[in-house]
C-alpha cells in the first residue's frame, strides 16, 4: 500500500499548498465584498431647513437618475470591474481583479495537471513507448514503476479541482455584479429628513426611560 500512497503524495505536493493558500485569500475576497456592500452608503449632512430638504431630495432624485442598478449589473456581467467603474468605487478594482485572477490562475493550474497525468496515465496503460519522452518529467517515476493506480487518482483529483476552481470563478463573478447592483441602488438612498424610519436619542414617552428610539414616520 505504501508503494501507491508515497509517489501520489510526491506528485500532489507542489499543489496542495497553492490550494490551501487559494482557499485563505477566497475567505479574504468574500469578506471584503460582503463589507464593501454593507458600507457603501454615503450620509449627507441633515439640516432642519426647508433649504437642507430641498437640497438633500433634489440630489437624491439626481443620484437615481444617473445610477441606474441594471446597467450597473450589466456592465459587471459583460466584464468585471465595470459596475464599479460606472459607480465610480474604483477602489473596489483591485479585489474584483485580485479575486478573478486568482480563481483563474488555480484553474489554469489545476487543467495543466489534469492534461499531465492523464496523457501519463495513458501513456502507461496503453504501453505506448514512442509518447514516453513527451510524458511531464516529474511523473515519468510514476511510469517506470508501472504505478497506473496512483497515476489515475491524481488525474481525477486535478479534475475535481477544476471543477471546484470553476464554481468560485462564477461566484465571484456573481459577486462583483451584485455588488455593482447594491452600489448603484445605494447611490440613490434616501437619507434626508423625511425618512420614514430614523433613530432619535433622549427621552421617550412612551417607554418613560432614556435610551435610543426608532421613529416611524407616517403621513408627512
Amino acid at each position: 500500500m505504501y508503494h501507491l500512497i508515497d509517489p501520489l503524495l510526491r506528485v500532489m505536493k507542489m499543489h496542495e499548498t497553492s490550494n490551501i493558500v487559494f482557499k485563505k485569500k477566497l475567505l479574504l475576497f468574500l469578506f471584503l465584498f460582503c463589507s464593501s456592500i454593507a458600507f457603501t452608503q454615503r450620509i449627507e449632512p441633515m439640516g432642519d431647513s426647508s433649504v437642507q430638504q430641498t437640497f438633500t431630495k433634489e440630489k437624491t432624485d439626481s443620484l437615481k437618475k444617473i445610477h441606474s442598478p441594471k446597467k450597473a449589473a450589466l456592465l459587471s456581467a459583460v466584464f468585471p470591474g465595470l459596475g464599479q467603474i460606472y459607480n465610480k468605487k474604483y477602489w473596489k478594482l483591485p479585489i474584483v481583479y485580485g479575486a478573478m485572477g486568482i480563481s483563474t490562475g488555480i484553474f489554469i493550474y489545476n487543467l495543466n495537471w489534469y492534461r499531465r497525468t492523464r496523457f501519463a496515465y495513458k501513456v502507461l496503460v496503453t504501453k505506448d513507448t514512442n509518447n514516453y519522452p513527451n510524458v511531464y518529467p516529474a511523473l515519468k517515476f510514476l511510469i517506470d514503476r508501472n504505478d497506473a493506480n496512483a497515476l489515475r487518482f491524481a488525474r481525477d483529483q486535478y479534475r475535481r479541482d477544476i471543477d471546484y476552481s470553476a464554481i468560485f470563478f462564477i461566484v465571484m463573478w456573481g459577486l462583483n455584479i451584485v455588488d455593482a447592483t447594491v452600489d448603484a441602488h445605494l447611490k440613490g438612498f434616501d437619507v434626508s429628513p423625511n425618512l420614514s424610519f430614523r433613530f432619535q436619542p433622549g427621552y421617550s414617552e412612551l417607554a418613560g426611560t432614556n435610551g435610543l428610539s426608532l421613529i416611524m414616520r407616517i403621513g408627512k
